[in-house]
């Protein structure tokens, strides 16, 4: 049930303190807890009045509990007996804005002016008061002081004053978003709001109304974020077999659902922290905690409440800590070896903090949601942020990734470490960084070289990284391989950044993680840790098996395999391994940035196939892949220049209406020379129906034109 407070008011009135015309205070205070029994009476003023009635005649009834007639008030119900009154004064206005009048007057005041502008929740009307409950500043106007009366409505559920019939209805609407729907001014509880269980991973959440909606619920749960779970997982999952037990952190809990899943499947190998500063989300998480028959710890110490749900089994899952506090201070306050960020849009107030006390060779996992200023749309915003300086390019998400991962590389030499990617992928909703923490200043300075300017031609869309140095270069245009500013008038090119210019992969990571996917059933997001592998390693040529013993990654250029068996893994073997192949693959980076084939295609012509057109890039001798930043984007090492002369060189005119894809007749043929005649020799093999080997490596969202 529903209560607001009844403000009236008690005046001095022949010599009787505590009379309204001969009625008692207590007699008055029966009479209205007869008639309004959810009301609570807050003050005595001059007269009793409400603004939250449930009928238009109960604001008439009130107006009758002066003088004496409360008696007949309170036994007549029509509204024939209360017309037969005399003049009455409005309940809900001050003297000076509305005198006393007979009751057809005050019924049509009471209608037209309180109860039609009024504010319906739950089946209570909360009116519009002008008396003086809400304080209002003075204005001074000459030698005289005039106070203005400002009309308002009070919330019938933490009696807050509203201006606004607009305001007053989004202010309901919020305190039913977050679940508060009981008056804290009524000792009688309410029945709690509907909550809704859903189920993700083997692990089930509840959560509240409008829950995918952050601005209108405080326990905030994406159900599109399921990918960005998944990969978190599969890296925790990793970090936990170099070593064991883990002391995890996941800073925003929200629903608590990721921690959840890291204490569910991982058990003792993980010691799992829950933080959220919000104490409904906590609540939340405590609940969630039970309904999965986990164990809580609050400051260090381990309920008793789900103790019986424990001994049905759940033999290896350990007790989850769930912590209220801002992140910064327990991340200032405590060490970890795992840190996962994720606030609602911008991370960089607390990568200091993350960077300051985790462990060495521990992970930090960013995921950034304020896509509108990483994916170029507010340009302010991302130098406001981020302090770099970005336009709208063809390259945007891998744009977006370098500036989040260069933001956590000057956050981690600020506290004397370095960094090395494991993975940067930047999809629709969200940009994910995953970076291991590396300590002492060898590291952090190797870091700090990388965080370089980027030369952009806005022409033909030409990038290359700024040279180290600090030594000024007379013509920086010198530096793009592009000609554009010698044959355009002008300034053809624009500096962009601070971004991060090394790698964005690591192959052995990403091949333990796609190891861990498997184990665990993570079939999700399989395809794209394959798309992120080939990537990594700028090639096509890789083939993936998945049998029941393990998972086999065949690499041809090497002739080695890299087998890993399910059941006899021995944990500290695969991790020497894996450091050494990390080393040696850190050498061959990946060509940075790629190339959209739709965006330097020429009109009047017929491109080829994508995966087409990677073969005759890799038989000119170049290394190329696709990405995950883009379905029709290419990633090579080839100049731009060339890369749209073998374009040029296998398209066909729309008017030929041929499918073949063989040389193009015309003057462009020249600007072909350059290219190696592997293309030329081979370019009649390739014209084959035979596909390529590698179209099944990429998710179903990789498709071809």
């Amino acid at each position: 049930m529903l209560a607001h407070n009844v403000i009236a008011c008690a005046d001095t009135k022949d010599g009787a303190e505590g009379c309204i015309g001969g009625t008692s205070n207590h007699v008055l205070e029966s009479v209205c807890s007869s008639l309004f029994p959810l009301w609570w009476l807050k003050e005595w003023k001059r007269r009793a009045y409400v603004d939250i009635v449930v009928r238009l005649i109960d604001l008439e009834k009130l107006a009758y509990l002066s003088e004496g007639e409360c008696a007949s008030a309170m036994s007549s119900s029509n509204t024939d007996q209360l017309d037969a009154a005399g003049k009455k004064p409005c309940p809900l206005c001050p003297e000076e804005k509305f005198k006393a009048c007979y009751s057809h007057k005050l019924h049509r005041h009471l209608q037209n002016l309180h109860w039609k502008v009024s504010v319906e929740f739950e089946g209570y009307r909360m009116c519009i008061c002008h008396l003086p409950c809400r304080p209002v500043k003075p204005n001074l106007i000459g030698d005289q002081t005039s106070s203005k009366m400002g009309a308002h409505y009070h919330c019938i559920i933490c009696s807050a004053t509203i201006t606004r019939r607009t305001d007053m209805i989004g202010h309901i609407k919020r305190h039913v978003n977050k679940g508060e729907t009981e008056s804290r001014y009524i000792a009688a509880s309410a029945a709690k709001p509907p909550r809704e269980v859903l189920k993700e991973a083997d692990t089930d959440i509840q959560v509240l109304p409008n829950y995918s909606t952050p601005q209108k619920t405080d326990s905030y749960f994406n159900p599109k974020m399921k990918l960005n779970r998944q990969l978190i997982f599969s890296t925790l999952a990793v970090l936990a077999e170099e070593r064991k037990p883990l002391e995890c952190l996941d800073a925003f809990g929200a629903t608590g659902i990721m921690g959840l899943q890291w204490a569910k499947h991982l058990g003792n190998a993980v010691k799992v922290t829950i933080n959220d500063f919000n104490e409904n989300s906590v609540t939340m998480i405590q609940e969630n905690c039970h309904l999965n028959k986990m164990k809580v710890m609050l400051d260090s110490k381990e309920e008793d409440e789900c103790d019986e749900a424990l001994e049905e089994g759940e033999e290896n899952v350990g007790a989850i800590e769930v912590t209220k506090m801002d992140a910064n201070v327990l991340m200032h306050l405590r060490s970890f070896d795992f840190i996962h960020l994720d606030p609602f849009g911008t991370s960089v107030n607390y990568l200091d903090s993350a960077f300051r006390n985790v462990r060495n060779l521990g992970i930090v996992s960013v995921t950034s949601t304020d896509i509108s200023s990483l994916y170029a749309k507010a340009l302010h915003v991302a130098r406001r942020h981020y302090g770099c300086n970005i336009v709208r390019t063809e390259y945007y998400k891998e744009l977006a990734a370098r500036i989040v991962v260069a933001a956590m590389a000057r956050a981690a030499t600020r506290c004397n470490k370095g960094i090395e990617v494991l993975f940067a992928v930047a999809l629709e909703h969200f940009v994910l960084v995953v970076v291991r923490v590396l300590r002492g200043p060898t590291p952090a300075d190797e870091t700090a070289k990388k965080i370089r300017y980027l030369i952009h031609c806005q022409w033909c869309e030409e990038r290359i990284f700024q040279k180290d140095g600090n030594m000024v270069e007379e013509n920086p245009y010198r530096q793009l391989p592009c000609d554009c500013h010698g044959s355009m008038p002008g300034k053809t090119a624009i500096e962009l950044g601070p971004l991060w210019s090394g790698s964005l992969f690591n192959t052995g990571f990403l091949r333990r993680m796609l190891f861990e996917a498997v184990q665990h059933g993570l079939d999700d997001i399989q395809p794209l840790i394959k798309t992120l592998i080939c990537e990594a390693e700028c090639t096509t040529l890789k083939q993936f098996s998945i049998h029941e013993c393990g998972v086999v990654i065949k690499t041809p250029d090497t002739g080695t395999d890299y087998y890993v068996v399910h059941g006899k893994r021995k944990s500290n073997e695969i991790c020497r391994n894996a450091t050494k192949k990390q080393k040696a693959e850190a050498n061959a980076e990946h060509p940075s940035f790629y190339y959209n084939i739709h965006r330097h295609s020429i009109k009047g012509m017929n491109m080829p196939k994508l995966n087409k057109f990677l073969q005759y890039l890799s038989q000119a001798g170049f290394r190329v892949s696709r990405t995950h930043f883009d379905p029709m984007g290419v990633r090579t090492d080839a100049p731009l220049s060339q890369f749209k002369a073998i374009l040029m060189k296998y398209s066909t005119p729309t008017y030929a209406g041929g499918q073949s894809e063989g040389h193009v007749q015309s003057t462009a043929d020249t600007r072909t020379d350059c290219i190696p005649m592997s293309v030329d020799g081979r370019a009649d093999e390739l014209m084959g129906n035979d596909k390529s080997s590698d179209e099944s490596l990429f998710p179903d969202v990789l498709t071809e034109d």
